[in-house]
């Protein structure tokens, strides 16, 4: 470690102790918590209060080493081999003890037995596991999927069956790009079903998981979406709220619908033709709240959240990343499931194009909007993204009753404000998006860093102007997301 990073102070992964305790159980709960975590480091030798680098005898360094080595061999279960070393800090010898993420959850104390010797890392300090944590930690070790697991309690008729499975193909069909994506659609039966881990086939009969309850809505489990309108930036005072519950499609389209109500709608004129502009790219809205439905914990008996603030846009998905996810990976474009019959189910009715390309999809439609970078927060208990909106100001801008103020607009290219608070497209743009047109109707598979040279603009503006276009439905995407092909609606 460096002084830069000792003074930023203890984290979820870093912890400091001034010596080696008597009882080797005041540290090993940080040890075990590591090991259901994400991994981290005990830095001994380091006072955990001010920060101060006491460090240790080079004559008893050793002997330290190996009685942490011997404690955490006799007090954990699964076993759990850290890697000890010695490191040199502003003069002096520390000992720093690196504890691996761990494949065998859950690992707990075995004087405490797995009932209450089970601890996680959460905002930087250690806590014994609930319920629910204990449970996904099994899951995780035993590398199980719980919409996967049978739903007790839960009896389905071969009507129910017959239902989900025209329900599915319908949501397929409606949430297809093209003429020729629908044309392509199967019917999905009861194999299929079987093979996703919706259905569970047991002596020749079909019995519900855990999947088939939360995509129905049936089944006991409390699946809800809630949705609210606040005043200012916290949630101290509100001015709508909304539960929505049902199959999981309904919740997604009720809580878009939820959502682009309470956000504001700005108006301009290309051309002769009048075009409204969300202040936050629909679809990036829609997928936020598809994501959050596929790699929740529905062990976690929270609900999702999505709330509309005065400044942003507020998405929380219930429970802790799953192992070996991060924030950063997640945001790279890295996908680890959750709920493998879930994204099964998702992907057949279109409402999941390619695996972990979502949250990338989502920042570059947002920055290309003009707005700033989504915020990720948390991942220890659930997880939540922020989309700031970056209202603009104009005298003009006059509210209706829904909330919606026309002539608001940010990251919308060569916008000039017009009357009435209608934003007018500068000749400029115009001429522009002519040019990007005729460009791509020449060649309709080139890249955009061709159609930019061609025009004479940047890639990020060409950028900007693609999911302008493909919003307002004059641009199609076919091909695959890296050898696209794109068709001009006439």
């Amino acid at each position: 470690m460096t002084i830069e990073e000792i003074l930023a102070g203890e984290s979820k992964n870093v912890e400091f102790k001034e010596n080696l305790p008597e009882k080797s159980i005041k540290y090993m709960k940080s040890v075990v918590a590591f090991a259901n975590g994400t991994g981290g480091k005990i830095i001994f030798g380091i006072a955990d209060k001010t920060r101060e680098v006491i460090g240790f005898d080079n004559e008893d360094v050793f002997k330290k080493m190996d009685a942490i080595a011997n404690a955490v061999s006799d007090s954990c279960e699964p076993a759990i081999i850290p890697d000890i070393t010695l490191q040199t800090v502003d003069g002096k010898t520390v000992i720093v003890v690196e504890v691996s993420e761990g494949r065998q959850r859950p690992y707990y104390i075995k004087a405490l037995g797995r009932d209450g010797g089970v601890y996680v890392r959460v905002a930087g300090t250690t806590r014994l596991a609930d319920e629910y944590m204990m449970k996904e930690l099994l899951f995780e070790g035993s590398n199980r999927y719980y919409d996967q697991a049978l739903r007790t309690g839960l009896n389905i008729t071969d009507e129910d069956i017959d239902a989900l499975c025209k329900a599915m193909k319908e949501q397929a069909i409606k949430n297809a790009h093209t003429e020729e994506q629908k044309a392509s659609i199967k019917d999905v039966g009861r194999q299929q079903l079987r093979s996703w881990g919706v259905l569970i086939e047991r002596d020749g009969k079909d019995y519900p998981s855990n999947a088939f309850a939360i995509l129905t809505g049936s089944g006991g489990l409390h699946v809800a979406t809630q949705c609210g309108v606040f005043k200012g930036t916290t949630k101290a005072v509100f001015v709508d709220r909304r539960e929505y519950t049902g199959p999981l499609w309904e919740q997604i389209d009720e809580a878009f619908q939820f959502v682009l109500r309470n956000i504001h709608l700005g108006a301009r004129i290309v051309g002769i033709y009048r075009q409204d502009v969300y202040e936050i790219p629909p679809d990036a809205i829609r997928e936020l709240i598809i994501n959050a439905m596929v790699h929740r914990s529905y062990l976690d008996h929270g609900t999702i959240q999505v709330a509309v603030y005065d400044n942003r846009l507020e998405i929380t998905s219930p429970g802790k990343l799953p192992m070996g996810q991060t924030l950063e990976r997640m945001k790279e474009g890295y996908s680890k499931i959750r709920n493998e019959a879930l994204a099964h189910a998702f992907a057949y009715m279109n409402l999941i194009e390619h695996w972990g390309s979502g949250i990338p999809r989502i920042i570059d439609k947002v920055k290309a909007a003009g707005l700033r970078e989504p915020e990720f927060i948390g991942g220890e208990v659930d997880l939540r993204i922020n989309i700031y909106r970056g209202q603009v100001e104009t005298n003009n801008a006059t509210n209706n009753d829904n909330g919606v103020r026309n002539g608001v607009e940010n990251g919308v290219i060569g916008v000039e404000s017009g009357v009435n608070g209608v934003e007018v497209a500068g000749k400029t743009e115009q001429t522009q998006i002519e040019k990007l047109l005729q460009a791509v109707e020449k060649n309709p598979s080139a890249t955009q860093a061709y159609y930019a040279e061609q025009i004479g603009v940047s890639k990020r503006t060409v950028s900007r102007m693609f999911v302008s276009l493909k919003e307002k439905g004059v641009l199609i995407q076919c091909g695959t997301t890296k050898n696209p092909k794109w068709i001009i609606k006439k």
